[in-house]
């Protein structure tokens, strides 16, 4: 076994690695670059080497500037987590000259199987369905058009090298398929240093689904179940869950036997994914092979009790592996959620800056394990795990050079109910502040009918919020439990400021019972009674909620029981009440005399700033490209500009006619959010 192992990555899956590494008891390096220096995982591992500036091509994807590193460090192996070099068959080779074990599989595989081109001809060779599609190279977008054309609108343009939704695109129509290809090639170029695209059928209604195998380098290979990776945004999975709610114990079956003689029938040798794309009849169809460690791997190894990353040490040092098909079993429900640096409500895209609060759920463990072969332990029934994978914490920077994934927030439970449940609390008891982040739509997710009932398509976010995420509408018995914990928590917090302030002489003085609760637009009329043990809120027709909490004026997040049944808040102090955070919803909830709300009532309504007529920058990056000029007249959907951020081309595009008045930035230009880009007449 290795003494030493260099993670040639960064953010979560380094620390995850080098957790693994630790348990086994091998040393770590971490790589850094200029903005990682303060980084999780720098201070996590034994030793860490700098690499160079910022940006990925000078720094983390460069194979002289990573070898370097492992000359220094006299590191025996190098586990390449995902993205970067992982699918590089230029750094495998690299490595093997040097005499440093890859950990991932042997160069062929990566060479076959990790170019998505090559792949889909050794599917179809083996006798595997697949897609429609041209594994060609294409040239230019005029060809791209010409071959859309040939295999029929919607078609997917990907980039060969490809893989976490980077390079892609998807066409209805001859515009889309020449714009999605220019800009395919360029994020290809940028993020992989390969510009290569092809082009296959986009299957409406589909489900993705993936199988992860696993083999070793003497014949042996096993699959352990499935993935359903169906919710995405743009091509990016956002949750994942195992095993899918929609597979039969047959059509597991043959998806598992099909990609084990799949990775065989290339001498694959670690850990591995095959996608599937599945239709409602559950006829699946090959996508490609992940020849790497996949982001939503905890899930697998929730539900299995497998640890894939030290089986992909143990393949790398040559060892058989202990675990035969009979021995895997799938225990439970895991879900996966990606908490990502996105503001949902500018319609998903990124946001930089300093995390001044982060405050995950606390970890939980349950559930069985399996240890040497052998299964350790069972769950007690009920008992649900939680696990968040990281790289950042409170006070670090989110860059604006990476992915923009902050955690992957992880529950397990015996059933898929309380698996969900469990990821509820987890979500709302998850602090994030100071940049945006999509913990409101995660939240939404998993209280939306179609997820619970696993109803859903690789359409789920387009087809269900067409218009982009706008926060939460709660139902009314929500608001009144919010309602009634908000106004208990108020009771409590003017006892505290009457104290404070010298007007309370002693434990007896009474602050007022009678208040109305503001939120969503709806008012409460509540009297509280309160005790020792918490407090009894009556509402206007008479129903009284009980509630109980230890919470106290400061804090910012709220265990509470309203009657007997839990509810965590997140809250936080304004003028007149709580800005108030649950369930996807973000609240304004305001806690007044009937005196004052009797006022403010008759408060006129502020309005915001008109912006119609200017172009804002929805999020800190680059200016690409400026597409007009002043005095030109554009037209509704026309693209004006592109700015780049976190390895992503966004296309801005008129919302209707009108004329260009003002440019005030060009290519090459560093904006802040809502930074004016350009004005119209």
């Amino acid at each position: 076994m290795f003494n030493k192992i260099l993670i040639a990555n960064r953010g979560e899956i380094a620390c995850r690695v080098i957790k693994t590494a630790r348990k086994m008891g091998i040393g770590t390096v971490a790589i850094y670059s200029d903005a990682d220096k303060n980084a999780l995982h720098v201070s996590m591992a034994d030793e860490a080497v700098h690499i160079g500036p910022p940006p990925a091509n000078q720094s983390y994807i460069v194979i002289d500037k990573v070898m370097d590193a492992i000359r220094q460090s006299g590191a025996q192996a190098v586990h390449p987590g995902y993205g970067f070099l992982s699918e590089n068959a230029k750094f495998a080779e690299a490595l093997d000259a040097a005499g440093v074990a890859f950990v991932g599989p042997p160069v062929g595989a990566i060479e076959s199987m990790g170019d998505k081109i090559t792949s889909k001809k050794i599917a179809q060779d083996a006798g595997v369905s697949t897609v429609p599609g041209y594994m060609g190279l294409i040239e230019d977008a005029e060809e791209a058009v010409k071959i859309s054309n040939q295999i029929g609108y919607p078609v997917m343009i990907k980039a060969s090298a490809g893989g976490g939704g980077k390079g892609m695109r998807i066409a209805w129509n001859d515009d889309e398929a020449r714009e999605g290809f220019q800009s395919s090639k360029n994020e290809a170029a940028n993020s992989f240093g390969d510009d290569r695209i092809f082009i296959e059928k986009f299957v409406t209604q589909p489900r993705h689904i993936e199988i992860q195998v696993l083999c070793d380098s003497h014949g042996n290979g096993i699959y352990l179940g499935e993935r359903e990776c169906s919710i995405q945004r743009r091509n990016q999975k956002v949750v994942e869950e195992a095993p899918s709610p929609f597979l039969d114990v047959a059509t597991r079956k043959a998806m598992g036997e099909q990609a084990v003689a799949l990775a065989k029938a290339v001498d694959y040798a670690s850990a591995g994914t095959v996608e599937f794309i599945v239709d409602g009849d559950k006829n699946f169809y090959f996508l490609e092979m992940n020849t790497r460690l996949q982001v939503e791997h905890p899930v697998t190894e929730l539900i299995t009790g497998v640890d894939l990353v030290e089986q992909m040490i143990r393949v790398a040092a040559d060892e058989k592996l202990t675990i035969a098909q009979e021995d895997v079993k799938l225990t439970g429900w895991a879900i996966e959620n990606r908490l990502y640096a996105e503001d949902p409500y500018r319609g998903f895209l990124p946001s930089i800056g300093r995390l001044t609060r982060y405050r995950p759920p606390q970890e939980t463990a349950a559930g069985p394990m399996l240890v040497n072969g052998k299964w350790q332990g069972e769950a007690p029934e009920g008992t649900a795990a939680v696990r968040n994978d990281t790289g950042v914490y409170e006070g670090g920077e989110i860059s604006m050079y990476y992915d923009p994934m902050i955690a992957k927030l992880c529950t397990w439970a015996p059933t898929r109910e309380q698996a969900i449940e469990a990821m509820r609390v987890a979500l709302d008891s998850f602090e994030v502040e100071g940049i945006g982040h999509n913990l409101p739509f995660l939240s939404a997710v998993m209280d939306h009918p179609k997820f619970i009932s696993g109803d859903m398509t690789t359409a789920f976010i387009a087809e269900e919020y067409p218009e982009g995420f706008e926060g939460v509408e709660l139902p009314a018995e929500d608001l009144r439990r919010i309602a009634a914990s908000c106004a208990a928590m108020h009771r409590v917090a003017e006892i505290r400021r009457t104290r404070v302030s010298g007007r309370m002489d002693n434990h007896e003085r009474k602050v007022g019972a009678d208040w109305v609760v503001t939120l969503q637009d709806q008012e409460f009329e509540v009297t509280i009674e309160a005790d020792q043990e918490g407090s009894s809120v009556t509402f206007a027709d008479g129903s009284v909620l009980r509630v109980t909490s230890d919470w106290t004026p400061g804090d910012q997040l709220a265990l509470l029981d309203v009657d007997q049944s839990p509810l965590v808040l997140k809250v936080g102090k304004i003028s007149g009440g709580f800005r108030v955070r649950n369930r996807g919803a973000d609240l304004k909830v305001r806690v007044r005399t009937p005196r004052q709300a009797e006022l403010a009532r008759l408060m006129p309504e502020k309005l915001p700033p008109d912006t119609s007529k200017m172009l804002l920058c929805p999020m800190p990056g680059l200016i690409v490209k400026i597409d007009v000029e002043v005095g030109q007249e554009v037209q509704e959907g026309q693209a004006l500009c592109t700015v780049e951020a976190m390895k992503m081309e966004n296309i801005l595009r008129a919302e209707k006619k009108g004329t260009v008045a003002k440019i005030n930035a060009g290519p090459g230009d560093s904006l802040a959010v809502d930074d004016v880009i350009m004005e119209f007449e």
